[in-house]
């Protein structure tokens, strides 16, 4: 069978070609009776838009790149941040009738590549999750005038939209909840350092110490188990009285956890452990791991929204939208 054309659609409405181009491309100008006519003729015909020339017409591709600065062994690892960023993003776009194009550029190469994707008009937004501090893609984008948020605040100056959740004040409530239970020497796994999410919690661990008599102990690992568990050997070396670690993730301190019980030191009798993300595993770790709840899923789907209302051309969406964190206490501290 031949494809249905405009033509025909137009023909079985009653209507120009020029009306039916204009409901199918989701334009306003037409009446709502005209329009239940010709989505009428649009369903008895199984007519399907030509997504090609629609973009000609509508100058939008109805596709997002979701970029992502890391290679593929990081994504598609253990850690359960980026398949559920991943999936919440898009969820929400599949219900804004929008296509996901996943990008990775955890190279130089791959940067480039992604620059010359976006820069080619093949996508109406991006969205940019983990970006590093060195990322030349934020301003690379920002420049290219293509819509664009981030998940989390941009590492680089850079007039970006951007949604975050209180990293600093979830780091205070950890460490206060610690500081609260007795704890006297009270470490940190801190993140990455090129990552405002690692720089932040660092931040929020300091300023809770602050007003106490405790000194800063810190070590820094690069967000995934294993880095946790050398960390947390490091601390033990670096202080062998410490009685407390606040670290930045979850999946890090699961590591640290692991190390501690090889250490011969049992949590949280010796070692109170305090995470950061309330991932799945976090109430399956022995003991049951207390962490600050980051709310990955509402986090991603604000983002999306936020870009959507860019495209919409709203003037209020550039302000950073900051979602609150929750401590969640369970038997590790």
């Amino acid at each position: 069978m031949k494809r249905p054309t405009l033509e025909a659609v137009a023909a079985r409405a009653g209507v120009s070609r020029a009306t039916v181009s204009r409901v199918v491309n989701g334009q306003s100008t037409v009446g709502p009776e005209i329009r239940d006519v010709v989505m009428r003729a649009v369903r008895e015909l199984g007519y399907v838009p030509n997504s090609a020339a629609r973009s000609l017409v509508t100058q939008r591709t109805d596709s997002i790149a979701l970029v992502v600065s890391e290679p593929p062994t990081r994504v598609f690892s253990d850690d359960p941040m980026f398949s559920t960023v991943i999936r919440s993003a898009s969820v929400e776009l599949e219900a804004a009738d929008k296509q996901v194009v996943l990008m990775l550029s955890g190279t130089a190469q791959s940067h480039a590549r992604v620059e010359r994707y976006i820069a080619s008009g093949h996508v109406d937004g991006v969205m940019l999750i983990s970006m590093h501090g060195a990322d030349p893609l934020p301003a690379a984008i920002t420049r290219m005038g293509v819509p664009a948020v981030s998940y989390g605040r941009p590492a680089v100056p850079v007039a970006l939209p951007y949604v975050d959740n209180d990293n600093v004040g979830g780091a205070e409530k950890a460490v206060k909840h610690l500081l609260d239970r007795g704890r006297r020497r009270i470490a940190t796994i801190a993140g990455p350092q090129d990552m405002i999410g690692g720089q932040d919690r660092l931040t929020g661990y300091r300023t809770a110490l602050r007003d106490s008599d405790r000194r800063s102990i810190v070590a820094v690992g690069d967000f995934t188990r294993e880095s946790g568990a050398i960390a947390m050997r490091q601390l033990l070396e670096d202080d062998p009285q410490l009685d407390a670690v606040f670290i930045a993730n979850d999946l890090m301190a699961i590591g640290a956890i692991q190390a501690l019980r090889h250490a011969g030191r049992t949590v949280p009798d010796d070692v109170a452990i305090v995470g950061f993300d309330d991932i799945e595993a976090a109430r399956y770790t022995d003991p049951p791991l207390t962490t600050v709840r980051h709310p990955i899923i509402e986090q991603a789907a604000a983002m999306v929204q936020l870009l959507l209302s860019l495209l919409e051309g709203d003037e209020n969406a550039a302000s950073p939208v900051i979602l609150p964190t929750e401590l969640v206490v369970r038997e590790s501290a």
